[in-house]
């Protein structure tokens, strides 16, 4: 039996449209952009030849419309998996719930998600202005604990692995580890650099910047960027891509993070240009997203 989901667990507004990002299911596409930044919704939609939808709710802004036959929707996040949360459950909320009869669908609808954000750099020879695609997300947030997921062999060993090389405080965080699609994965290469991104739970002391408040793990940053496993190492930090990835496991969606590189933590460097440097992130993502 297919139970129906109450009304306090799936609220929808008064157009009947998911409640944080007001968007209906015929407003949405099955390939979708995420952005941090609400106004870097318009930047992103700009490429587009025809937008048909333009919604607002809090942080939450959402442009739908085309390239060519290629229907896309941009929807921005805001800063943090808190935030993820809400946004990859609602966007499969709005493909996999009739909302009608407030039950699940019989047959599953597997969105793609990228996203397009920025991020700082762990490596001297991941430069700033340059894109990074997170071959695997490890959180050490909080979000995933809360969800059943099971991880590939290849993930546990990476997982296995961080524990022993990267030391935590008990009871600061409970890392897990998952990897990006393949089938998204494989479509940027060229121009692109290949690596493991960190999600952290804040932008401050989780990421190792001490401005007044002295740091519970001093070291951090020399620990992440001295992790090797295989050929893997980590890349780069930020604030979203492991809970984007987690909750595409659990939900059964195909996700990629690819970050423009704006700060170098080890050579101590910032673009010049971060609004460039996004700028051009975008172009080149947005033509090879389209064309696929």
């Amino acid at each position: 039996m297919n139970t129906r989901i109450a009304e306090s667990e799936l609220i929808l507004n008064s157009r009947g449209a998911v409640y944080h990002l007001d968007l209906t299911p015929d407003e949405l596409s099955n390939t979708i952009i995420t952005v941090g930044d609400p106004d870097r919704v318009p930047e992103v939609s700009k490429h587009f030849d025809k937008v048909e939808v333009k919604r607002q709710h809090r942080e939450f802004v959402s442009h739908t419309g085309y390239i060519g036959q290629k229907r896309l929707t941009v929807v921005s996040t805001g800063i943090g998996t808190d935030n993820i949360d809400i946004v990859l459950n609602e966007l499969d909320a709005l493909v996999n719930i009739d909302f009608a009869s407030r039950t699940i669908k019989p047959a599953l609808t597997r969105l793609q998600i990228v996203r397009l954000g920025t991020s700082g750099a762990l490596q001297g020879n991941v430069p700033v202005d340059s894109f990074v695609v997170s071959s695997h997300g490890v959180g050490l947030d909080n979000l995933l604990p809360w969800y059943s997921f099971e991880n590939t062999p290849e993930e546990t060993s990476l997982l296995d692995a961080f524990h022993q090389q990267v030391a935590l405080r008990p009871g600061s965080a409970n890392p897990y580890l998952i990897s990006a699609a393949p089938s998204l994965a494989a479509r940027f290469t060229t121009g692109y650099i290949s690596g493991i991104t960190v999600t952290c739970p804040g932008f401050y002391a989780p990421q190792g910047r001490a401005l007044r408040g002295p740091l519970s793990h001093p070291q951090l940053l020399e620990h992440l960027t001295a992790f090797r496993h295989g050929d893997h190492y980590i890349s780069n930090f930020e604030m979203e891509t492991a809970g984007i990835y987690g909750l595409g496991r659990v939900l059964g969606h195909d996700c990629l993070s690819i970050s423009a590189i704006v700060a170098n933590r080890i050579g101590q460097q910032f673009t010049k240009d971060g609004a460039a440097a996004v700028a051009n992130l975008i172009k080149q993502s947005v033509e090879i997203i389209a064309g696929n």
